[in-house]
C-alpha cells in the first residue's frame, strides 16, 4: 500500500514540475492577420514594435489605435498629436529617404494607398517591409481600420475603445442631421482649375451624415475638374472649402470671394460660403468627425437663411 502511494506522490510530484515549468516559460507572440484597405492580407509574425506612417492621416490613426509610442519614422506635416511633431522624418507623401528607412529596420508600414509614390512604396516591399495601405472612402470604415491597426501593433483593446467611441460619435451625429431637409453642396478643392470630390469622396459621405448632397457626386473622377457654368447651373445652396493646416506654407488659402460674381447662385444670395480646418475634413483620420460636426453646423445655418416656409 505505502509502495503504491510513494508511486503516486511521485507521479504528481513530476506532474507538478511539468506544470510549474510550464507556466515559467513565456508565451511566444502569436501571428496577426489583418485585411488592409487595398484588400491585401498582412500577416506579422507578432506585433509590430517599430512601426512608419508615411502620410498625415495614416500618423494620426496610428496614434489614435494606441500605437504611437511604436512610431520610429514618419513624414512632413505628421504634426498630430503634438507627440507626433518629435517622431524623425524619413520625406514627405511623394518622395522618402530610403536608405534612412532601412537604417530603422520597421516591421511594419501604414501608408496612404493612393497619396504615397507607387514607385517607392515597391521598394519598401522588396526590402521586406510588409506594408498595410490605407485609404478609406467612408466614415464607417475609419472604426474598422482602428482595430485593424490595432491588432498588428499589439494595442488592440485600446483600438477597440477608440473605435467603439467613434462609432457611438458617428451615430449621434447621423441621428441629429442625416434626416434634415437637404442642402446642395459644392465642394470646392481648387480654383485654378476649379476641382471637386465625387461621391466615392470621404468627404461626400460627411456631407451625407449632415443631410448635404453633393453636387457632383456622379462625376466619374475621385477629384474631377469642373465648369464654373456647371456649377453656376447646378445652383448649390452652399459652397465650401476647406482652408489650410499644416500645409499653408506650401500653397495659398483658397479663397471664395470670386463666387460673388454670380450673384444669382442660392448660395452667394443667402452668403452660404463656408470653410473648414484643412488638417479635419482632408485626413482620413478620427477628427474627421470634427469636420462633420462643424459641417453639419454649417448646413443648418444654410437651412436658418432659407425663406420662410421653405426650412
Amino acid at each position: 500500500m505505502s509502495k503504491r502511494l510513494s508511486a503516486r506522490s511521485a507521479r504528481l510530484s513530476v506532474l507538478l514540475a511539468a506544470s510549474l515549468l510550464f507556466a515559467a516559460t513565456p508565451a511566444l507572440p502569436a501571428p496577426v492577420s489583418v485585411v488592409d484597405d487595398a484588400g491585401h492580407t498582412v500577416t506579422l509574425a507578432q506585433p509590430a514594435r517599430r512601426v512608419l506612417t508615411l502620410s498625415p492621416h495614416t500618423t494620426e490613426l496610428v496614434f489614435a489605435a494606441g500605437g504611437g509610442d511604436r512610431i520610429v519614422g514618419t513624414v512632413t506635416y505628421s504634426d498630430y498629436p503634438p507627440a507626433a511633431r518629435d517622431i524623425p522624418r524619413v520625406g514627405d507623401n511623394k518622395a522618402f529617404d530610403l536608405e534612412r528607412i532601412a537604417a530603422m529596420k520597421p516591421d511594419l508600414a501604414v501608408v496612404w494607398r493612393h497619396g504615397n509614390a507607387q514607385g517607392q512604396l515597391a521598394v519598401l516591399a522588396k526590402l521586406g517591409i510588409p506594408v498595410f495601405y490605407s485609404d478609406p472612402r467612408r466614415l464607417d470604415q475609419l472604426p474598422l481600420t482602428l482595430e485593424r491597426l490595432g491588432m498588428l501593433v499589439g494595442t488592440a483593446d485600446s483600438a477597440h475603445r477608440a473605435a467603439t467611441a467613434y462609432r457611438q460619435r458617428l451615430a449621434a451625429l447621423r441621428q441629429t442631421y442625416a434626416g434634415r431637409p437637404p442642402v446642395v453642396v459644392f465642394y470646392q478643392v481648387w480654383e485654378q482649375p476649379l476641382m471637386t470630390l465625387n461621391g466615392e469622396h470621404m468627404v461626400s459621405d460627411v456631407m451625407a451624415a449632415c443631410g448635404g448632397r453633393n453636387l457632383f457626386a456622379a462625376e466619374a473622377l475621385l477629384v474631377p475638374t469642373v465648369s464654373t457654368e456647371a456649377v453656376v447651373a447646378g445652383n448649390p445652396e452652399a459652397i465650401v472649402t476647406a482652408s489650410m493646416g499644416a500645409t499653408q506654407a506650401s500653397r495659398p488659402l483658397v479663397d471664395l470671394q470670386h463666387w460673388k460674381r454670380w450673384s444669382g447662385m442660392t448660395a452667394v444670395q443667402r452668403n452660404n460660403l463656408f470653410t473648414i480646418d484643412g488638417d479635419l475634413i482632408n485626413r482620413q483620420g478620427p477628427r474627421i468627425l470634427d469636420a462633420t460636426e462643424i459641417l453639419c453646423k454649417q448646413l443648418d445655418t444654410a437651412r436658418s437663411r432659407r425663406p420662410a416656409g421653405t426650412r
